[in-house]
């Protein structure tokens, strides 16, 4: 199923979350400033979409279909955002416009920007 950008903030903002701990919707809420029943409403949707389970005490974990697109798109933020500051953006601007620039990107724009980020580490 495809999911739409905002989805896409949500399984990377579990990702980030699930890193730090337990992550429930109030944790999310409370990291993207968003209100509880925007949360609710986006749980319930990848939650019938199959990337989230939520236990019954309200706990959430990614599914390995969620881990996979939610690894995806932190890979791409973080790549994108290495990327523009290599070519001299701040790093803050740097990391907004990759979480613009994460969800549209094609695969062989990234491909080639991630090899590019790559050689420039070594």
């Amino acid at each position: 199923m495809q999911i739409q950008e905002s989805g896409e903030m949500y399984l990377e903002t579990i990702l980030l979350l699930s890193k730090k701990g337990s992550v429930r919707s109030l944790d999310i809420a409370e990291y993207m400033e968003y209100s509880k029943p925007s949360v609710s409403r986006a749980v319930n949707i990848l939650k019938n979409a199959g990337y989230i389970s939520v236990d019954k005490s309200g706990y959430i974990t990614l599914t390995e279909t969620g881990h996979e697109r939610a690894a995806k798109i932190y890979e791409r933020h973080t790549m994108l955002s290495e990327f523009l500051q290599l070519l001299g953006v701040s790093a803050e601007t740097a990391a907004e416009d990759a979480c613009k620039m994460e969800h549209i990107i094609s695969d062989e724009s990234f491909d080639a920007i991630k090899s590019h980020v790559l050689k420039h580490k070594n």
